[in-house]
């Protein structure tokens, strides 16, 4: 008996052995074929999109995207609208550039007018505005501050005055700014980001509100750093994970108005904010780490504010947060 318990384990100790060379050499195989170029970024979409290293490069504040190389892609070229968003107007916040010039881009093609809220990045509004004008809705610049009450209140009444309405409000200018500990964190930059992030969020949606009715909606942009943090990213990652907990709370709320309120969270996307952040040498190597290994493109990310927009897509679909974060 004892013999026969020992051949078996022998048996068993050499399947083993067998299995991890087996692992062994598939590994062996996968290193391989990195070395050889099969270690790439991940394209899965209807074009090819860039991927690191990129050129090193380091914006000052607040970033323009005309500066930036290569440009972002926003014109999301094989999307077909289809009146998703016929006759809505929108505002959107932070829409000169980057996410928000995608998705005032997309929510005019499905039929929209938009006012785009921004500092002073004047170029860049220009482009968008030709954007929408090209897809044929009109497009209202408002140059201001949104952590100043007065401005948010006029832009959401210049919207409504000037364009008809006020349907869907975008939330999305933020303020980003690294700092390597908490001890190097300053009053003022803390203050920054917490006043461009949460407080403009909140009046905003405050001064929107009061034009907004029964099947209008508010949408929030989020981040991955609300999920996970960031260790050079402390503020910032704060304000993110309020903004989640706030689209929450403010669906809750409006429900019973018939208002829905969603966010979308992305991980690294290609847009001034970045490259107005981060040192040039990082940015060389900006999105490598996702699991795609590569950032993603503005008009990959605008299609989810059109399905969290459109009452004929999400109609049953309040207080969520979606990620879009590259396979984190």
């Amino acid at each position: 008996m004892a013999g026969a318990t020992t051949h078996r384990a022998s048996r068993t100790s050499a399947k083993q052995r067998g299995m991890q060379h087996q692992v062994a050499r598939s590994e062996a195989r996968s290193e391989s074929a990195s070395k050889n170029g099969g270690d790439r970024a991940m394209q899965a979409g209807a074009r090819r999109y860039p991927a690191p290293p990129f050129p090193k490069q380091h914006l000052p504040k607040p970033g323009e995207e005309f500066r930036l190389d290569p440009p972002p892609m926003y014109d999301a070229p094989f999307y077909k609208g289809s009146e998703k968003l016929r006759d809505k107007v929108a505002l959107i916040t932070g829409g000169d550039s980057g996410i928000g010039r995608a998705v005032a881009v997309l929510f005019a093609r499905e039929g929209a007018d938009i006012a785009i809220a921004y500092l002073d990045e004047h170029r860049d509004a220009e482009a968008t505005k030709d954007a929408v004008e090209s897809e044929g809705r009109r497009c209202l610049l408002l140059s201001g501050d949104i952590t100043d009450r007065t401005f948010c209140i006029e832009a959401a009444d210049r919207t409504l005055h000037e364009l008809g309405g006020l349907n869907i409000l975008v939330n999305n200018a933020a303020f980003q700014l690294h700092s390597e500990s908490i001890e190097d964190l300053s009053d003022e930059h803390f203050r920054e980001t917490l006043e461009t992030n949460l407080y403009g969020y909140f009046i905003m949606a405050q001064a929107a509100l009061r034009h907004m009715t029964y099947g209008d909606v508010i949408l929030n942009s989020g981040s991955v750093t609300g999920f996970f943090g960031s260790g050079t990213l402390l503020d910032y990652s704060m304000t993110k994970g309020g903004i989640h907990a706030f689209t929450r709370s403010l669906a809750s709320s409006l429900v019973k108005r018939g208002i829905r309120v969603n966010a979308i969270a992305p991980g690294p996307v290609w847009t001034p904010l970045n490259p107005a952040d981060k040192p040039a040498r990082d940015i060389a190597h900006f999105g490598e780490k996702t699991p795609m290994k590569r950032p993603a493109q503005p008009e990959e990310i605008a299609p989810a504010y059109v399905f969290l927009a459109s009452s004929h897509c999400s109609s049953y679909i309040t207080g969520e947060i979606l990620p879009i974060i590259g396979g984190y």
